[in-house]
């Protein structure tokens, strides 16, 4: 009777030491498994956010360039207002030169 007792008493340590390795294992591959997890999360993030960045420099380049064909569309109309206007001054230059040397001429 006390052999059976003992024996059965290092069969339920075997099953214990078991159960401990088995649960030192799980530990080990929750642990492998949550590190896994939160390097997929971090790439997923980071590449988010450079999809993000790419997004925001796309729409300031995009914003740029419409601002930068208004300010050449202005800068025409200006220098063609200009350019009309100097054309008139033009002719009433000529005219006083023209009168100028007429009046040196005949003097």
């Amino acid at each position: 009777m006390k052999t059976e007792v003992l024996k059965s008493i290092k069969e339920t340590e075997e099953e214990y030491k078991s159960m401990i390795s088995t649960a030192h294992e799980e530990k080990k591959r929750a642990i492998a498994n949550s590190e896994q997890e939160a390097g997929n999360l971090i790439a997923k993030a980071k590449s988010d956010a450079e999809e993000y960045k790419n997004k925001r420099i796309a729409d300031a380049r995009a914003e740029a360039a419409k601002q930068y064909a208004e300010i050449v569309k202005e800068g025409e109309k200006r220098a063609e207002a200009l350019k009309k206007n100097a054309a008139s001054n033009l002719d009433k230059a000529v005219e006083q030169l023209v009168s100028q040397f007429k009046v040196k001429v005949n003097v």
